[in-house]
């Protein structure tokens, strides 16, 4: 083989043979046109402690996220449980004071009092940094897919996410801490590995590691993975939801990686949790910040089972309500985020902060009346169900704490209190194993107020998750079932805990639309590996339903703000498009060696992140070698770029050492023989001087116009590489170029650490001062250009082109035809849903 030089085993095609290492003699040597040093310099070698050092380092920061992001996820539920049991236990004090003296407005007022000064603080933090608002899963979604959201994965984001989240949970809204999470992982998974931070300039390490975008996604794919495992106690889920909703990229180097990320949040916040709240150092019994409990029969009922084959049936149906109450809930968010964007967004910030405490103020009224008022006294239930762990009876403990007597006589509860005047999570835990009843009337009043809340919640300016409401709505209506099912069928044999379990599963699946993650992630919750199955066949009907409708929530919401986000493939119809169908044609280039002030403006006129590195196909380039140094310089890296068959050809045959000596040099002979010098230049000059007619002269001085003529705009270009935009902007900065009157030579020369040094916030072009720099000295951007990037030919399918843009994680696709001349260059924009479809119908009518 052409790649054993040297080595103590050759193999070749038809045998292979291993021993000493062959010497060869001076004349065999000049036959295979070599020498000893050139082959000690060619050999190949890689520093593999480096890379070793590289992959510790890289696993010990996926450590490092991990723990990070657990300790975030304990901030928070330590301090939205102390906020939230200072409000209640303030409230509840009043509340049955003044059920005696009659003074419940003054109850009210001091809620809306706790209430609203929380929500106003969430406010104030997301007006100083806008893009924490909302849950944060569909920009995490973007920037996993490839597309970068500014501001997204900044440090004072992370703070304002998480200081915000802390005022909205516990100022009463309808949103979840769990969602958050996710957007704060990511964050962490974005900064740590870079040891530096923009909003704290004055933190910065000298870390050379990791200072590129892949390395960078990859590690804020942890870091959401590990966001998910602390909220659900669902590493295995965590590691799904990355790879279903999230990375264009996968392997499985980042398989285990992430992994052992979402362990480490898990157990970190289960260690911490466990400890604070059971005085247990080490026992490892609170594994997420939502925990659904065992679900058990009590020891009483014989007859109960938790599930069985029976009702699969009625999980089927409520997968397919819960498929539509998902489509209706999302349509609903859908018509309040635009009128959002109409009539909110445009106005001052001011108006955001008014939106979000008129929100606070509707629900904090609706949830003190609807308990006051719209409550049914129920009796409580004389069986419970004991555990032997202390988890279980801690769970049992804060259900019957949990419990609510307002208005209601000994032995009874307010269940309608019950359910609104408490934590969200006590409220899922009530619905999931009270073995009390709930008032039918009460479950379907608790739902719609509940369900047009949360809907209206959902997009103010706080920041808020959606699964904590979704599961609590879902319980509601799987609980409705349960008891309608008991009470008006006779099926006494069903577990009520179970349907609330499908209900939440078939109303938050019929929302996000995620099956596999979301799967893994509820039997994680649950502890419970028999409930896999109806869990499964619940999301999957309720996604087939809702998607007959439309999209999950957090794709309408990517959509809404215009993000060109990629699904996994296309449709089968798009193969009738080719690349040249889809690709755009007007480019805008530089050449080999440009002046720099054809560089500025190129970077200032345009907001391209790449262009193409290209030479132009003259008919008469000799004449222009003869007088301008610069374009001289671009035809000589032209010509000594061209690769022809014949010389491939040549320069294998000499390096085939696998033949025995004699046939090697009979074959070398043989070959240098029929070799002709004035063959191979015309062959150069055939491939130089093509069947084109010469276009008109643009000098590589010449900055792109918009005034160029059709010819001058499409003229033939052959393609020799891509250079970024950050890379154009740093060779400007740092002042490498060099005068017409040297050679390219005497460039300075940048490493590769001085070029991602700035990494990842390069200077803007527009921020520079190139006052000192001469526009007429010349930019030799060969060196510092990608010669080998992803290309594809017009004909390609547009499957093809899809597939390997996503799979790859590219930005950027040249289109190069067969005589290697760049034609286009496809980007995200061009694989869009909506621009291939409108390519399709474009292709439709031309037919």
């Amino acid at each position: 083989m052409a790649g054993c030089r040297g080595s103590l085993c050759c193999c070749c095609r038809w045998c292979c043979c291993c021993g000493e290492r062959e010497t060869r003699t001076p004349e065999e040597l000049t036959i295979l046109g070599e020498t000893q040093e050139e082959e000690d310099e060619i050999l190949p070698r890689k520093d593999y402690e480096k890379g070793r050092r590289y992959e510790a380092v890289k696993w010990m920061v996926v450590f490092a996220i991990g723990v990070c992001t657990g300790l975030v996820g304990l901030f928070v539920d330590f301090f939205v449980r102390l906020f939230t049991q200072l409000k209640f236990g303030v409230v509840q004090t009043s509340v049955e004071e003044c059920s005696q003296k009659g003074c419940l407005a003054l109850s009210l007022l001091e809620l809306l009092g706790f209430n609203l000064t929380f929500v106003f603080l969430a406010s104030l933090l997301v007006l100083i940094e806008p893009v924490a608002a909302g849950s944060g899963i569909p920009e995490v979604k973007c920037y996993l897919n490839g597309v970068k959201v500014p501001g997204i994965v900044r440090l004072r984001t992370l703070l304002c996410k998480v200081l915000g989240v802390l005022f909205s949970v516990a100022g009463g809204l309808f949103v979840g801490k769990e969602g958050p999470m996710i957007h704060s992982g990511s964050v962490v998974g974005a900064g740590l590995p870079q040891f530096q931070s923009i909003s704290l300039r004055k933190i910065q390490f000298n870390f050379p590691y990791f200072r590129s975008d892949r390395d960078k996604r990859d590690f804020v794919s942890a870091g959401a993975a590990a966001g998910v495992a602390a909220a659900f106690g669902a590493p295995i889920g965590g590691t799904l939801f990355s790879l279903e909703e999230g990375s264009s990229f996968w392997n499985q180097g980042l398989t285990w990686k992430v992994l052992f990320c979402s362990m480490s949040a898990t157990f970190t916040l289960n260690f911490f949790r466990s400890g604070i709240q059971f005085g247990s150092w080490g026992s490892f019994q609170l594994p997420g910040l939502l925990n659904f409990g065992e679900f058990k029969c009590s020891d009483s009922d014989k007859k109960c089972h938790l599930w069985t084959a029976m009702d699969l049936g009625f999980f089927v149906v409520m997968g397919v309500i819960g498929g539509l109450l998902g489509a209706t809930f999302n349509c609903l968010n859908k018509r309040l985020a635009k009128y959002r964007m109409r009539n909110v967004h445009p106005k001052p910030k001011l108006v955001r902060v008014l939106e979000s405490l008129l929100v606070s103020l509707v629900t904090t009224v609706v949830v003190f009346v609807a308990s006051m008022v719209l409550g049914e006294c129920r009796q409580m239930s004389s069986s419970s169900q004991i555990g032997n762990d202390s988890f279980q009876l801690q769970v049992i403990e804060d259900v019957n704490s949990s419990i609510k007597t307002f208005f209601c006589p000994n032995d009874t509860y307010n269940d309608m209190a019950t359910l609104f005047f408490n934590p969200q999570e006590s409220a899922i835990l009530q619905l999931f194993h009270q073995d009390g009843t709930f008032s039918p009337v009460t479950l379907a009043l608790f739902f719609i107020l509940y369900f047009l809340l949360a809907c209206w919640t959902y997009g103010v300016s706080v920041p808020s998750g959606l699964f904590v409401p979704s599961l609590l709505c879902g319980a509601a209506f799987g609980r409705l079932v349960a008891n309608v099912l008991k009470s008006y069928i006779g099926l006494g044999h069903i577990y009520s805990g179970t349907f609330a379990l499908i209900g939440a599963a078939a109303f938050l699946g019929g929302v996000v639309r995620m099956t596999i993650s979301l799967t893994v992630i509820l039997i994680e919750s649950t502890n419970k590996i028999t409930y896999g199955l109806p869990i499964m066949v619940t999301l999957m009907v309720a996604k087939w339903t809702g998607d007959f409708f439309n999209k999950g929530i957090y794709d309408i919401h990517v959509g809404l703000r215009g993000v060109p986000l990629l699904e996994w493939e296309t449709e089968v119809e798009m193969d009738k498009l080719r690349a040249s169908d889809i690709m755009e044609p007007n480019l805008t280039y530089v050449y080999p060696h440009t002046r720099i002030q054809s560089l500025v403006s190129i970077l200032r006129t345009t907001v391209h992140h790449a262009f193409p590195v290209v030479t132009e196909n003259r008919g008469n380039e000799k004449e222009f070698m003869k007088g301008n140094q610069l374009i001289s310089n671009n035809i000589k890296f032209k010509k000594s770029s061209i690769l022809t068959r014949a010389g491939e050809q040549r320069k294998r045959s000499q390096s085939m050492k696998s033949y025995p000596s004699s046939e090697l040099r009979n074959m070398c002979d043989e070959h240098i023989a029929s070799e002709e010098p004035a063959e191979k230049e015309d062959l150069l000059q055939q491939m130089l001087e093509r069947r084109y007619t010469p276009y008109p002269n643009l000098y590589p001085d010449q900055s792109p116009s918009e005034d160029w003529t059709m010819e001058e705009r499409f003229r033939p270009l052959t393609f020799h590489g891509l250079i970024l935009r950050s890379q154009l902007v740093t060779l400007l900065v740092r002042g490498v170029c060099y005068s017409e009157s040297q050679s390219s030579a005497s460039q300075p020369r940048l490493s590769y650490a001085e070029m991602a040094e700035d990494y990842p916030r390069y200077p803007d072009i527009h921020d520079l001062d190139l006052t000192l720099l001469n526009p007429r000295m010349i930019v030799d951007v060969t060196p510092y250009m990608n010669p080998s990037p992803f290309t594809v030919s017009p004909n390609t399918h547009v499957s093809q082109v899809f597939n390997l843009f996503r799979t790859m994680g590219l930005r950027h696709l040249p289109v190069v035809n067969a005589v290697g001349e760049i034609v286009g260059i496809v980007t995200r924009h061009n694989l869009t849903s909506e621009f291939l479809q409108a390519r399709l119908r474009q292709h439709y009518q031309t037919i």
